[in-house]
Formats: structure tokens, sequence, C-alpha cells
């Protein structure tokens, strides 16, 4: 009797990373669920968002700030810790818009509808805006951009100015490259099977990303307002005149220069990127009707 009433073994744990096709797989029953939740669950997931983002973007802005290394060092260094911004969002679950382009998969495969595409992408959008405008109303009050003699505010303001003047063209480009990036850190996370995965997965797409200068209209959402706040501040403008060793010209550091040479074009490249690069192209390789994927592929698929 005791030995029928004895617990059974445990089965064997599976480390191995998911295959190509059962990521594809993956992504594609996630972005029904995405799409199902409801206006308020997206909403505050993408304001969520839109603070992790935001406390990555400061992070890193402190970390540089006063950095008198190599520039690509000094950049490696900025895109891994900002890195903690994306862990934060796909750990906890939040909703970030970049990645959000991934559900397209859904919707090609016509399991989602072009309505809830739209709103998922609109709210997320919406949200990330609010919670990025929420952290610059708070980093503002902490005055974190006083430290290290105003350095840590001249380095986000120098920052917010670059940004601002790239071309339409030059922001366009690098927000394709950038979210083709995010967008295979998300797809890299799905092939993952422990928090300790994912968060591998996320550092070097995302890390490489800053690094390389690209553009992420999320990111984007803090850096430049918490330039256009702190352009009015004399001291942070004479510190970041100094850093630079020249008069620096602000005069795109404004809203509107936000808008137009910056968060438009950058929207529209990230778009390109997550949806076509990486999105439509899994999705024509895996899942597309007809293809011929290992029938061993999709039942192990379909007991995960």
């Amino acid at each position: 009797m005791a030995e029928n009433n004895a617990p059974k073994p445990a089965g064997p744990v599976v480390a191995d990373a998911y295959l190509p096709p059962q990521i594809a797989f993956r992504i594609d029953s996630v972005a029904l669920v995405k799409a199902r939740l409801s206006l308020s669950q997206t909403f505050m997931l993408s304001i969520l968002a839109g603070v992790y983002l935001a406390l990555g973007a400061q992070f890193a802005t402190l970390v540089i700030s006063d950095s008198t290394l190599h520039l690509g060092l000094t950049s490696l260094i900025e895109g891994i810790v900002y890195s903690l911004g994306f862990i934060l969002a796909v750990i906890g679950g939040a909703e970030v818009f970049t990645g959000n382009c991934l559900i397209i998969i859904g919707y090609v495969s016509k399991r989602i509808t072009t309505r809830e595409l739209l709103n998922n992408w609109t709210i997320s959008y919406t949200g990330n805006f609010i919670g990025s405008l929420t952290m610059v109303c708070w980093l503002y009050k902490t005055h974190q951009w006083e430290f290290f003699h105003h350095m840590v505010g001249a380095k986000a303001l120098l920052i917010a100015h670059k940004k601002v003047n790239l071309s339409f063209m030059a922001a366009f480009a690098r927000g394709v490259l950038c979210n083709a990036l995010i967008c295979l850190a998300v797809w890299l996370c799905f092939s993952g099977r422990s928090v300790a995965d994912k968060i591998i997965s996320i550092i070097f797409p995302i890390g490489g990303f800053v690094a390389s200068g690209f553009e992420q209209c999320v990111s984007n959402m803090y850096f430049i307002p918490i330039g256009i706040v702190l352009r009015k501040n004399k001291a942070v403008v004479a510190a970041a005149e100094k850093m630079t060793e020249k008069t620096l010209d602000l005069s795109q550091l404004t809203w509107k220069g936000f808008f137009i040479h910056n968060l438009i074009p950058v929207t529209l490249g990230n778009i390109v990127g997550g949806v076509i690069l990486v999105g439509i192209i899994f999705w024509f390789v895996y899942l597309r009707p007809h293809i011929n994927l290992s029938l061993s592929v999709k039942q192990d698929f379909s007991h995960k």
C-alpha cells in the first residue's frame, strides 16, 4: 500500500531552446492573446512599459555621463545598461509598441482582425508615451540631473540635441534597423524556457541597437522630452557646452522638433523594421499556408 501511495518521479526537465518553427507558432498564439486583452489592460501595461524603458534610459544616461573611455566602449556600456528597461518590460509582461509590431504575424495568419491589430498598436503607443512623460516628470523632480556638477543633465541634453538634428531619412533608417533588432530580441526570448534565457536573449540585441546609435520611438519619448525640459536650465546648458567645447544651437530642441524631426520618421522606421524585416519574413518562412514543416516539429510544439 505504501508503494502505491509513493509520489511518482517527476518527468525530465527540458532545457533545450525552442526551434525557430516553434517560436513562430508561439508568437502567433501570443498575438491572439495580446489582441484580446481589454483596453484597460493594454493601456495600463503600456504605461508601465513606458516607465520601464525610461528607467533604463535614465540609468544609461547616468552611467555614461562622465565617461572618458573610447566612444565604442562607452556606447557598449550604455547599451548593456539600457537593457534594464527591456528586461523589466519583457519579464514583467508590459506592452511595448515596438515589440508589439510582431503581432503582425497573427494578423497575416488571420488569427486577429485589422481592428484588433490597430487597437493594440494605438493603445500601446499612447500608453508608452504617457508612461515615458510620467518618468520625465519624476526624474526632473529628483534633481538627478544635477549629479556630477550637472554632467548627468548635460549628457541628457546632448542626447536629445543629437536626436532632433537627424535628417528625416537618417532617423527613418535608424528606426528600421532598431526595431529589427528589438523584434529579434523578442523572437529570441520566445526561444527560451527560463527567465535567465530571456534576459540573456535581450541584452545583446538591445545593447547592440543602442550602441549602434539606432532610434526607437518609445525610448525617444523619454530621451527628447527630458532634454526639452533641461534646455531651459542655464547650468545644464553650460555644462553641456563645456563637455562639447562649443556653443550649442538648441533651436531644434522643441516639441515641434521632437515630433517632426524624430518621432514621426523613427516611428515609421520602427514599423517597417519590425513588421517587414522580422514579422512578415518569419511568417513567410514558417507559417504561410501549405508550408512544408516537419510533422515532428508540429507535434512537438502541440505538446508544449
